[in-house]
């Protein structure tokens, strides 16, 4: 019943699917529903982490009485929309962006939570976040932020800023970013390639165990040598400012 409340068991599977780690778009399709059904139905309550199907249930029986029992006023104005941002943008769009950014980003190996966070700075004009802001953009708890952050630093996918201003660090993104990411990548490429060498040796490169490790090594090594001239190519063609 896409237009209709949810149901308990739906609610169950929600919760089910968020504990699993799917994405807000794939229990969309699995309860047949519109992603920002299911999006505002987390939002409203806990978010992604604090999403408990008991208590969503019995907190939307409670909202439906007090909206019975309240008393009618004459000629009520429309609820309002979301407020636009400064640029403009509908709110439900940019939702609905964020989430396919957000399941895009998992299918590209990254656990949702630092999924999230990549998506959000990305989305956001500034590009630049603190941690008490993806708190709360993003309904999670500090700690959740505060691993995914160390996660996305990690694979070079954002930097730390010092805001001596606010004394707290700002979490940035940029377009050097990815490039940085692509580097990495291709050493750690690069580092398997000399382990597995280093193993095939070991093991003796006629044996089944070093032959297999030294064809592994020596497709790493073609991967890594790729990736780096692509990435000079790259910065060597591409133009400072789009």
């Amino acid at each position: 019943m896409p237009g209709g409340r949810l149901t308990h068991e739906e609610r169950r599977l929600i919760a089910q699917g968020l504990a699993d780690g799917h994405t807000y778009s794939e229990i969309a399709r699995r309860l047949e529903r519109p992603v920002s059904t299911i999006t505002r139905e987390v939002m409203r309550n806990g978010g992604a982490h604090g999403y408990r199907a008991d208590l969503a249930h019995d907190a939307t029986a409670t909202r439906a009485r007090r909206g019975r029992s309240s008393r009618p006023r004459p000629s009520p104005a429309p609820a309002p929309s979301p407020a636009a941002d400064e640029r403009g943008r509908d709110p439900e769009t940019m939702r609905t962006l964020e989430e396919r950014f957000t399941a895009m980003l998992v299918g590209t190996g990254l656990t949702h939570t630092p999924a999230r966070v990549l998506a959000c700075l990305y989305l956001t004009d500034s590009g630049s976040l603190t941690a008490a802001e993806l708190v709360q953009r993003l309904q999670v708890s500090p700690a959740s932020i505060s691993k995914a952050v160390g996660q996305l630093e990690q694979q070079r996918l954002i930097r730390r800023e010092r805001d001596p201003r606010r004394r707290r660090d700002r979490y940035v993104i940029d377009g050097d970013i990815w490039y940085q990411s692509w580097l990495a990548s291709a050493q750690h490429n690069a580092r398997l390639a000399g382990i597995a060498y280093g193993g095939a040796e070991a093991l003796g490169p006629a044996t089944p165990a070093g032959a297999r490790l030294k064809s592994m090594g020596r497709l790493l090594r073609h991967l890594s040598d790729d990736m780096i001239r692509a990435a000079e190519k790259w910065r060597e063609t591409s133009p400072e400012e789009e």
